[in-house]
């Protein structure tokens, strides 16, 4: 059971690494929605284009969006005085990682951003057998 709760992928949307957010303060919000053909992830990157984003999949079933944007200067910097900052005078970074069915075909994933909503398709390998496997039983080990 403990070894499930560590490769659970549900789990990786609860628990955070120290480099990335708590759920419910990631910059980085996801819906991920499943069809019968794909699991598809849509995550939240405003301000974020094609080249400030990363995607890998790493430990075969380990997907991680990184996102790292470039400053945003102020030409009266010096003489700013920040009230309220929530936005922040940069853009944020931020780390997503998401654990990933078995039955994804990774060599086939695509994504790409628009509006500021990064879209990820994950096909399903439909062709997978069921991993039910029968074991015999004998009187003696």
């Amino acid at each position: 059971m403990a070894d499930y709760f560590i490769t659970d992928p549900f789990r990786r949307l609860l628990w955070s690494t120290p480099i990335s957010r708590a759920w419910s303060g990631s910059t980085a919000l996801m819906d991920w929605l499943e069809t019968p053909t794909s699991h598809i992830y849509k995550i939240n990157v405003p301000g974020y284009g094609k080249d400030d984003i990363k995607i890998e999949v790493e430990d075969g079933n380990v997907l991680r969006i990184r996102g790292k944007g470039a400053k945003e200067e102020s030409k009266e910097a010096k003489d700013v005085i920040f009230h309220v900052a929530e936005r922040g005078s940069t853009k944020d970074e931020f780390t997503r990682e998401i654990g990933l069915p078995d039955n994804i075909k990774i060599e086939q994933m695509k994504a790409h951003v628009d509006n500021g909503v990064l879209t990820i398709i994950a096909p399903k390998d439909t062709s997978q057998k069921s991993k039910v496997r029968n074991i015999n039983v004998s009187s003696k080990l």
